[in-house]
């Protein structure tokens, strides 16, 4: 799908071809959109396809007529109905007269620039515009690890109550999108800093205080997640020593009670032998006497483990 605007007199108006100072938004292109869209703008269709790449990596490349800048972005997919956190590319190409984005999805850092919701974004303020989709990505990268840090709580919480192993699996899940928050993350510090480096992307004043607001939402970000991957793997190894304790105590109770129990077992077994002159045999009290005496050696024996705190 391919989109086009442009800013005129200060307003976001959606066109039916490539004009100077316009944005093309591609979504998902097809062969064919990425053949027009290259033809038209003078751009390598292997650098459209390159964010179309799941595994393609973060970086800038710089032609004589246009820069690719490819930065990751966070993603909510729905897996085994649940949420889970991953990124994908974001391909932004500048040219002298337009400037392209490609995704593979309509992601909402995308999303509120075509629905107007930014202030003082205009489709020919290249530079300007490149930094607020940045700062926008930056920001939603807080945005998503704040709501994983909620969602370890709660299942912190869970675990409290009951160490299943849903709770671990999901605690799992959010620790590996950490792990790809933390990677982009740093990927895309390394894009902001040859960014800043290179002559033909320009730089104006106006935008020095958005420049620094990105460089420290995306520090920022990097922090958030070196943390919260660090406090859910000490939970994780916490309750997996939990989870082992609990199992000990278990089987420590089950062999308490066994070895009670086999105390009635054996005697029964050696007073239901067949043989003549068994001790009490021919008493009338015979059967009362040896229930008492095997009685009270178990009431000792369980007294003695309770005295080893072993129940």
């Amino acid at each position: 799908m391919i989109e086009i605007f442009k800013t005129i007199e200060g307003t976001l108006q959606n066109l039916n071809e490539l004009t100077e100072g316009c944005w093309v938004k591609m979504i998902n292109p097809s062969a064919t959109e990425l053949l027009d869209i290259a033809n038209a703008a003078g751009i390598e269709i292997d650098h459209l396809r390159a964010p179309l790449d799941e595994e393609e990596r973060a970086r800038i490349e710089v032609e004589d007529n246009y820069d690719l800048i490819l930065v990751d972005i966070p993603t909510l997919e729905r897996r085994n109905e649940k949420d889970r956190y991953v990124t994908s590319p974001l391909g932004i190409i500048v040219t002298d007269k337009y400037l392209i984005t490609v995704c593979l999805e309509d992601t909402p850092i995308l999303k509120c620039f075509s629905d107007g919701r930014v202030r003082d974004f205009y489709t020919y303020k290249k530079t300007r515009f490149i930094l607020q989709i940045l700062y926008r990505n930056a920001s939603t990268f807080l945005q998503h690890l704040r709501t994983i840090d909620r969602k370890s709580e709660e299942v912190e919480r869970k675990l409290h109550i009951s160490t299943q192993n849903s709770e671990l699996i999901e605690l799992l899940e959010l620790e590996k999108s950490l792990v790809y928050f933390t990677t982009s993350l740093r990927s895309n510090e390394v894009v902001f800093e040859k960014m800043l480096k290179l002559d033909k992307i320009k730089h104006y004043p106006e935008d020095q205080d958005l420049l620094e607001d990105l460089i420290i939402e995306n520090k920022q970000a990097i922090e958030m997640a070196n943390i919260y991957s660090g406090i859910l793997t000490g939970m994780m190894d916490a309750f997996a020593s939990i989870i082992s304790n609990n199992q000990n105590i278990v089987m420590k109770f089950l062999t308490v009670i066994t070895i009670v129990l086999s105390i009635p077992n054996m005697v029964s077994g050696f007073f239901g032998m067949n043989f003549n002159h068994i001790p009490g045999g021919e008493s009338p009290f015979g059967f009362y006497i040896v229930t008492f005496a095997t009685l009270m050696v178990t009431i000792v024996t369980v007294l003695l483990f309770f005295k080893k705190k072993l129940f």
